[in-house]
């Protein structure tokens, strides 16, 4: 299977499927060059598959939907065999192999499907040539732009700070500036769980204070 950059010259040629199982052998027309991950669709609708699980292997390699971002494409000739094989549903939690990683593939983070080419060529770098942790990787792209401009500016103002002798307020004036960026917006009408904050300092219903406790122990509550 080879990428070749674009879809050109397509003509539709007769391959052979082999499914491993009982299954028997078939043959199916499709467009060459074509989609690896077109193929897999037709081999599903044809064969009665799941494309979920389905793994296609094509002279002794295993088939890839898409490289750094890119959809690879294949090209097909008459004749040609291609292994079809469906990958088992993971076994239970308690009885998985902890060395199995296609089972951990769905704990795997992924970029949505609405994801921008850059971004998702700047993925593939980060995951496959400086094998980042799916952790880490979600820390990267779970930020928005405008954050990512403020953590930029924060080191680069933080040596400025520093060398004016401002240091612990520039750190201190950061802590608070993030508790007061996550306070949220109350809509018109919402109390607050801070009875200052409200109009008559009044309190949200079932709050537990002093008064409460000492009405409770004069009724015998407690």
């Amino acid at each position: 299977m080879a990428d070749l950059g674009e879809e050109e010259n397509k003509e539709m040629v007769q391959i052979n499927l082999r499914t491993i199982g009982p299954s028997p052998p078939s043959r199916l027309w499709v467009p060459s060059p074509v989609k690896v991950k077109e193929l897999r669709k037709l081999i599903s609708v044809t064969s009665h598959l799941p494309i979920e699980n389905m793994r296609l292997v094509f002279r002794g390699k295993v088939l890839h939907d898409s490289e750094d971002g890119d959809d690879l494409l294949g090209q097909l000739h008459d004749g040609d065999t291609v292994i079809v094989a469906i990958k088992p549903k993971p076994p239970a939690k308690h009885v998985r192999d902890d060395f199995d990683d296609d089972d951990d593939e769905d704990l795997k983070f992924k970029l949505p499907e609405s994801t921008s080419r850059w971004k998702r060529r700047l993925f593939f770098v980060l995951r496959d040539k400086f094998r980042l942790p799916d952790m880490l990787l979600m820390a990267i792209f779970s930020l928005t732009l405008k954050i990512w401009a403020a953590i930029v500016l924060w080191f680069i103002l933080a040596p400025l700070a520093h060398r004016s002798g401002v240091g612990p307020l520039y750190i201190l004036g950061t802590g608070f500036a993030i508790i007061f960026y996550n306070l949220g917006h109350r809509q018109p009408g919402d109390a607050s769980a801070y009875s200052i904050f409200n109009e008559n300092f009044r309190e949200l219903p079932g709050t537990l204070n002093a008064d409460r406790l000492d009405r409770d122990i004069r009724h015998g509550q407690f």
